[in-house]
């Protein structure tokens, strides 16, 4: 293990082991809602909540450092508690073997999905609850039921599972042929005449939700937000073996370019 106190984190490089130690799990999960998943790391932000918590992962990790290094473990821990307000940076060895977690994605219909893991693993399920928080009806230790009735946690899931490593695990998300006509069953017979025969005000408010901005939203919003989606969702990006995934892609693709022109050319 390597400590570097820099000016604006801590940074702790060790391995996997380390990682999996009951008190440095313990202090991750703790702060599960605030940190950012990385693939070789983990980024856990300051929650003033938590300042105890905190203290007592920092007084363990003085220890532990301590001990393999052979030095006094007060002194060193004064010099990491003077670093209380920065973020602490948990990275592995470069060299880590990368490790294959199987993620199963079932949809019972188009407004609950249900995610499952062969075996509990913490550091996975941890990540999905950090970016699907709002959207969990309820979980166990190897699996979560997502709320997904509206389009805003549909995308929310969709940019979740566009992350494939967390730590050194290399997710591989499974579904069933009826994953994606379930989960997008509303769009079945979607197209821009449909929309053309509601009224304009719901159309346009419809639109700013496939766009992702706010009603009103400006047209410098619109556009950054238009070109950022299309550059996710654009069909000659897409690598898969799915008949489902590369339509709905395709299919996403389409509506945001006719989104787009729609509140341009209103705007």
């Amino acid at each position: 293990m390597d400590i570097v106190l820099r000016n604006n984190l801590i940074l702790i490089t060790t391995g996997f082991d380390t990682l999996n130690t009951p008190w440095m799990k313990e202090f991750l999960n703790h702060h599960a809602r605030g940190m950012l998943f990385l693939p070789k790391a983990v980024l856990v932000f300051r929650n003033e909540t938590l300042t105890d918590v905190r203290e007592e992962f920092l007084s363990r990790l003085s220890q532990h450092h301590a001990a393999t290094h052979d030095f006094d473990y007060e002194f060193f821990l004064r010099s990491m508690l003077k670093f209380g307000l920065q973020p602490i940076k948990i990275e592995l060895h470069k060299l880590q073997d990368p490790e294959n977690v199987k993620v199963n994605l079932y949809a019972y219909d188009k407004d609950t999905v249900l995610i499952t893991l062969d075996y509990p693993n913490s550091w996975i399920l941890n990540y999905l609850r950090s970016q699907l928080e709002i959207y969990v009806e309820r979980g166990t230790d190897s699996s979560l039921v997502i709320d997904v009735s509206d389009y805003k946690a549909k995308t929310r899931l969709e940019r979740a599972l566009n992350k494939r490593h967390i730590l050194h695990y290399q997710i591989q998300y499974t579904y069933d042929n009826h994953f994606m006509s379930k989960l997008y069953s509303d769009f079945a017979n979607f197209s821009f005449g449909d929309l053309c025969k509601e009224e304009e005000d719901t159309v346009h408010n419809r639109f700013y939700t496939v766009l992702e901005c706010p009603i009103g939203a400006s047209q410098d919003a619109l556009k950054k937000s238009y070109k950022k989606l299309v550059k996710v969702y654009h069909p000659d990006k897409i690598i898969h073996d799915s008949p489902h995934m590369i339509n709905h892609y395709t299919q996403k693709f389409q509506l945001l370019r006719e989104a787009y022109e729609a509140l341009r050319i209103v705007s």
